[in-house]
């Protein structure tokens, strides 16, 4: 099946919930509970949301697992962390905490796992759907890129890895291979958890 284009197909976005269906919810939710990574921050799972965050020039990022009930950020990178660049120490200064749990209707995550790709927003406030989501107000969350974690045993999305920032932004064709590229590392992690391999 042709994954939809994060820059030219927007169409099928507008036609979204505010939180999509998610009917493969509960045996998401049992995956992650056997893999035993859905619900414990792991040293790894948060320096690789450094990396993330170094490699995408971005404030925030996460490795996010979506059961039926929440997002939960197995990694975690913020601010509070260490400024990315010298550009970005305002935004550190500036920006709210961010806990490793939220519901399924905040975020931009519920929806790269529903539609299986990735999904870029420059601006979330061009999309009506996007812009009324409550990370907008609460967080003040202007920018999201993110791309599906596959579990490729089971022949489902387990989460996402993404990244966020306060300010409107172009992430461009070459940061969006390279979340790919890391999307891909990631799950490959994951399904070498699954098989009993070490990475």
């Amino acid at each position: 099946m042709h994954s939809p284009d994060p820059y030219t197909t927007y169409e099928p976005l507008d036609r979204l919930l505010l939180t999509p269906e998610d009917p493969a919810g509960p045996h998401r939710a049992a995956r992650l509970a056997q893999l035993g990574i859905g619900s414990t921050a792991l040293p790894e799972f948060d320096e690789f949301a450094r990396r993330l965050a170094t490699e995408l020039d971005a404030p925030f990022a996460m490795v996010n697992f979506i059961d039926h009930r929440r997002q939960f950020f197995a990694g975690l990178y913020t601010p509070d962390a260490g400024a990315v660049n010298v550009e970005q120490r305002s935004v550190q200064d500036q920006a709210p905490p961010v806990g490793r749990e939220m519901g399924l209707d905040h975020g931009f995550c519920p929806h790269t796992v529903k539609r299986t790709a990735a999904l870029v927003l420059d601006d979330v406030c061009d999309y009506p759907r996007f812009a009324g989501n409550p990370v907008v107000d609460e967080i003040g969350i202007r920018s999201y890129m993110g791309a599906p974690l596959a579990d490729t045993l089971e022949g489902i999305n387990l989460g996402t890895i993404c990244v966020v920032d306060t300010e409107a932004r172009p992430w461009g064709r070459q940061r969006l291979e390279i979340i790919k590229s890391m999307a891909q590392e990631m799950s490959d992690w994951v399904q070498a958890r699954a098989e009993g391999r070490s990475m």
